[in-house]
Formats: C-alpha cells, sequence, structure tokens
C-alpha cells in the first residue's frame, strides 16, 4: 500500500524546516512568499492533502458535511428527487473543496444517533436536514450539540396561529413567489423552502378548471412536515373552490411504487370513484396509471392523472404525465450554499426556491360529462 506523504517528506524536497512547512501549509507569518509557493508547489507535487481526522482533533474543521435519509431504504432506490437533490448539493460542495457524508437509516431516532456520534467523533462540520416532521426532535438536539444545520424544507409550525402554513412566508422579508432570501427567527435553524401552498394552488386551478369535481391526493408519508402541508392546502384550495371533503381528500401512502398502485386500485373501486388523482411523487403516478390501463380506465378519456414531481418518467410514460416542474438540483444547491454560509459565519437565513410550475400533458382533460354534476 502506497504511503501517504507527510509534512516531513514536503520539508525534506524542499529543504525547509517542518515547522516552516507547517506556517507555509496552515498560511501563518514566519516564512517568505517564495518560500511559501514552493512549499505549497512541492506538497501538490507529492499529493500531500491535510488530514482530516487531525485537524478536527485540533479544532479545526472537517471539511465534511453530513446529510442522513431517515426513511424506509426500498423507497429510495426508485425515487429520482434524492438523486437530483444530492446532485445539487454535490454540485456546490465541490466547488468548495467540501466532501459529503451520506448515510441511509430507518427512523429517527438512528439518526439522531448519527448526529451524536458524527458530532462527538467531529466527523463533520455541520448538516443538511431533510424531511421536516410534525413532530420533530432534530432541531432541538441540533441546537444541543451546536452542531451547524440548514433543514431542506419547511418546518411544521410550532403555535395555533398558522403561520407556519406552506405559503412561502419570510418573516421581515417580503420574500414571496421566486427566490428569495430571509433572516430565521431567533433560535431557529436555517432552512431552504418550495411554496407548496401555491403549488397546490397550481394543480387544483388546473383541474377544477377543466371541470373535475372528484380528486383524490394520494400523498406521501403522514409524518412528514411537507405532507401534512399539502394536505392542509389541498383542502383549503378546494374549499375555495367551493369543493367539501367528500369530493376532494388525500390518502397516504410511503411514496412507493406499490403502495401508490394499491392506493390507486382502493380509490379507483369506490362506487364514486375520483375523476381526476394527484400524485406525491413521479413514481407513484406512473404506477396508477399502470393500474388505471389493466382496470381497462382510459387515461385521460375517463381519469385524469398529475404528478407532484416531474422526471423522465413522466415524459416517458404514454400518454406523458402533467407534472409539477421545479429545479429539485437547485434546491440542493441553495441547501449547500446556505450550509457553507452559516460555516463561514453568517446568521441562519431562509431562502425560497424558485416557484414551481405545473406542465400540462396528455395525461389531464375534462371528465366525460355523466361524470360530473
Amino acid at each position: 500500500m502506497a504511503r501517504r506523504p507527510t509534512i516531513k517528506d514536503i520539508a525534506r524536497q524542499a529543504g525547509v524546516s517542518e515547522s516552516a512547512v507547517s506556517f507555509a501549509l496552515n498560511d501563518r507569518p514566519g516564512v517568505s512568499q517564495d518560500t511559501r509557493a514552493r512549499i505549497r508547489r512541492v506538497a501538490e507535487e507529492l499529493g500531500w492533502q491535510p488530514n482530516s481526522a487531525a485537524r478536527a482533533l485540533s479544532g479545526e474543521r472537517s471539511g465534511a458535511v453530513g446529510l442522513v435519509l431517515a426513511r424506509p431504504a426500498h423507497t429510495l432506490g426508485v425515487e429520482s428527487f434524492f438523486l437530483q437533490l444530492v446532485s445539487g448539493i454535490q454540485e456546490v460542495l465541490s466547488a468548495a473543496r467540501t466532501a459529503l457524508l451520506f448515510q441511509v437509516v430507518e427512523d429517527i431516532d438512528a439518526e439522531c444517533a448519527v448526529y451524536r456520534r458524527w458530532w462527538a467523533e467531529r466527523r463533520v462540520d455541520g448538516v443538511l436536514v431533510v424531511d421536516p416532521r410534525t413532530s420533530d426532535p432534530r432541531p432541538a438536539l441540533l441546537e444541543q450539540l451546536a452542531l451547524p444545520a440548514v433543514t431542506i424544507g419547511e418546518a411544521a409550525p410550532t403555535d395555533d396561529s398558522g403561520s407556519g402554513a406552506g405559503a412561502g412566508a419570510v418573516a421581515g422579508s417580503g420574500v414571496g413567489a421566486g427566490v428569495g432570501v430571509g433572516r430565521a427567527p431567533a433560535g431557529t435553524l436555517s432552512s431552504v423552502r418550495a411554496d407548496d401552498a401555491r403549488a397546490m394552488a397550481q394543480v387544483l386551478d388546473h383541474l377544477h378548471e377543466l371541470g373535475h369535481r372528484r380528486i383524490t391526493h394520494i400523498a406521501g408519508l403522514p409524518g412528514l412536515a411537507h405532507t401534512v402541508r399539502r394536505m392542509e392546502s389541498l383542502r383549503t384550495e378546494a374549499a375555495r373552490r367551493g369543493l367539501g371533503p367528500d369530493q376532494v381528500r388525500s390518502v397516504v401512502t410511503d411514496y412507493s411504487d406499490a403502495e401508490g398502485a394499491a392506493a390507486t386500485r382502493r380509490v379507483l373501486a369506490e362506487p364514486l370513484p375520483p375523476t381526476a388523482l394527484v400524485y406525491a411523487n413521479d413514481v407513484m403516478a406512473v404506477a396508477g396509471s399502470a393500474v388505471a390501463a389493466e382496470l381497462g380506465i382510459p387515461v385521460p378519456g375517463r381519469l385524469s392523472i398529475v404528478a407532484w414531481d416531474d422526471s423522465a418518467l413522466c415524459r416517458v410514460t404514454h400518454p406523458r404525465l402533467t407534472a409539477l416542474v421545479r429545479d429539485t438540483a437547485g434546491f440542493g444547491r441553495l441547501a449547500a450554499e446556505e450550509l457553507l454560509a452559516v460555516l463561514a459565519g453568517s446568521p441562519p437565513g431562509i431562502r425560497i426556491s424558485e416557484q414551481p410550475r405545473l406542465e400540462p400533458r396528455e395525461s389531464t382533460a375534462p371528465p366525460p360529462a355523466h361524470t360530473e354534476s
């Protein structure tokens, strides 16, 4: 096995003392500019890199940030959202020469245990936190550990005022649609957010204008803050259009194609089935389209389908699926940029991502005249 180059190797090749190498590589005074340049050139030629573990033990940064996913492993292999999110995160971190430490665990307790271990071992300088929960122990734990963090997604409201409802509002910033930046309330973590309420309004506008009055939302995991927020937004937007809970409703799943298909079968077997289905992700929407074909229900002739997340799956399925188009990689870039800013000393902030837009395709059309009053 090849031996890693050391400061001693650099000193020998550059013809200087080890202390001079230390001064040069750590940007400390004590060596001339010419000597500093020569030492750095030799270090690069030898392939020397700082020992992140040793730097962490000495109180310096580890040069890494962490990301933990607490979701059933079988749901991650088929969902494109996290791949796109991580690609955006990695794009920013790579440019900053910062590593991403990634781990998948089964539940929120295991995720908290990972944070405690990383903090004790000084493995990461900060963390990116996904899937805010309706009852979430992670923000308090990260505050207690003083571990810098950015939440990807808006946390659930902590009071009954409704101020956290997914309108994308940023306290004191005046940020609305589009990309925005604001200050986070005192004692809270930085976050990047999407405007779920406006996105759901787009979906309901489209289906309502087509004439649909029986709409079912095939939602995701019930404990996630964004699932609750989208379900609440659906009810609010439906009521605004004069539609009651017997006409527009949500059913929860685990985001997998299997549960998406099972939920589709159940609702389409009802005496008065929906004429439109809104799926929480692309995978479930494609699975639902396949179930409709199996049952002999033409899309969009008798059933319209909308996917919350667009992907190649939505564009190659026949008929092509109407979907919400959003820059998921850009969402990841915003999160990584915010975490690097916090690590550089900026106060906690809130960033709002670009407004998603609905892309109508062949999977949505007016319902048959006899199916709606």
